[in-house]
């Protein structure tokens, strides 16, 4: 019976989740376009909201909260563990305050609606993983771009997803490379808990009833350390969250 469940509620929310991906793909070209930047982000901002509480659709819980004091006025590197695709609309939706921008892969930039679009044209890092000048050279221009702008980054250092069992260890140079040209920066961890058991098969079918959580983690000043001693202290503090 929960197998069956599974296929039903899982193909409802992937109709709303093909049919929301399509609606603002139309409404992010125009907002874009028409009426500029700032009508994209709002654009982007709901285009997550409904992404994210869609979600309830399977039956899932979504916690989401906040343990940090998180500032106004001086850009900020989000640093979380990466369990699956699901991890990123709940992250931009909480976080949209902060106008988050993605290390992502280059692969995401085309033929995706909405998702690429938004990649393209947020100043996200679009990153070959085959040719690791072209990644620092992207990586290096979001660290300026939320440096200049006072917004934030969203990087996910383990490289690839890991939906269960023990994090990959965390990759330095992402961070190094954003707080070379974002030195005002403050790290913020992010534990994310749930999403790799949410989709354990891949797109389909998801897991009906899942129990998702997404913590923001107190900030940590990196003024005076290298980032191997940081990331070490991120994934301490994201493993005892995931842990407790």
């Amino acid at each position: 019976m929960r197998k069956i469940l599974d296929y039903v509620l899982s193909s409802l929310y992937l109709i709303h989740f093909g049919l929301t991906l399509l609606i603002f793909h139309v409404i992010q070209v125009v907002a874009y376009n028409v009426f500029g930047k700032k009508a994209h982000k709002v654009a982007v901002d709901w285009l997550n909201f409904f992404l994210t509480f869609g979600l309830y659709l399977t039956g899932a819980s979504i916690k989401l909260k906040n343990l940090a004091q998180l500032p106004d006025n001086r850009p900020i590197i989000f640093v979380a563990n990466h369990q699956s695709s699901y991890d990123i609309s709940p992250i931009y939706w909480f976080m949209r305050k902060y106008n988050p921008r993605f290390v992502s892969k280059i692969e995401l930039a085309k033929g995706v609606p909405s998702i690429s679009y938004n990649l393209r044209k947020s100043g996200a890092a679009l990153i070959n993983r085959k040719d690791g000048k072209q990644a620092i050279s992207e990586i290096a221009r979001l660290g300026k771009l939320i440096q200049d702008e006072k917004a934030s980054a969203m990087i996910f250092p383990e490289g690839t997803r890991t939906a269960s069992g023990p994090m990959k260890p965390f990759q330095p140079g992402g961070v190094a490379t954003l707080l070379k040209r974002a030195p005002d920066a403050l790290i913020v961890p992010v534990a994310i808990d749930g999403t790799g058991a949410f989709n354990p098969k891949g797109v389909f079918p998801l897991k009906s009833f899942a129990k998702l959580s997404f913590t923001v983690l107190p900030g940590i000043e990196p003024a005076g350390r290298n980032a191997t001693e940081i990331l070490g202290e991120v994934q301490e503090a994201i493993r005892v969250q995931i842990a407790s």
